[in-house]
Parts: C-alpha cells; sequence; structure tokens
C-alpha cells in the first residue's frame, strides 16, 4: 500500500482544466499506480499514484512521489520515453505545462517543423 497520498480532488481539477485549455476539449484522465525508485542511490521501489491520458499515439503519465512533489513523462512505444529534464517539480501546473510543452516541442521536431 502506498504511503503517498492519492492525487487530490483539487489536483485532479488542476491537470483536467490545464488538458483542456490545451486540447479545447476536456480529456478522458486515468488514475494508476506506478512503482518508482525515489531515492537514486536505493532500489527500494515505491508505490506511486498516477494519473495517465493519451492524445493520439501519445501517452502521458503524471506520478505523484510526495506532498506537492510529481514526475511527468509521455511515450509513444515502450523503447520510446521521453521526460522533461526536469526531475521533480514543486507545482502540479509547472509539471504538466512543462510536459505538455516538451512534447509539442518533440512531435514538431520529429515533423521537421
Amino acid at each position: 500500500m502506498s504511503t503517498i497520498p492519492d492525487f487530490t480532488d483539487n489536483e485532479l481539477w488542476t491537470i483536467r482544466t490545464t488538458l483542456k485549455e490545451r486540447y479545447g476539449a476536456e480529456k478522458e484522465v486515468h488514475p494508476a499506480e506506478t512503482e518508482l525508485r525515489l531515492d537514486r542511490s536505493s532500489t527500494r521501489l515505491v508505490s506511486c499514484p498516477t494519473v495517465y491520458w493519451e492524445d493520439g499515439s501519445c501517452h502521458f503519465v503524471v506520478f505523484k512521489t510526495g506532498d506537492k512533489r510529481y514526475r511527468c513523462q509521455f511515450f509513444y512505444r515502450v523503447h520510446q520515453q521521453y521526460g522533461t529534464g526536469i526531475e521533480e517539480f514543486d507545482d502540479l501546473s509547472e509539471c504538466v505545462v512543462t510536459l505538455l510543452q516538451v512534447q509539442a516541442d518533440h512531435a514538431a521536431e520529429e515533423e521537421g517543423n
């Protein structure tokens, strides 16, 4: 059982509102659990509440790693996983906006724009 609290209603509202602003429509957001290694010097895995959504062939995840602590990534396939270059955020809105921007920049670069 996770010792990290689930996403609060306010946190879920922040994510949904940010996604609606980005896509112009509501996105279905799914709760999940992910085991992460929170300490680089340890092999211990910690169960973290996770939020997941898709846009086309891209999948997004935001992991809650503690009180007001978040990590994120997007991926297309198992071998195509990308982060933001920031290991952990203390602001959920900044985490989601940065994730969406990095993915949009990556997609534009892949298309040659």
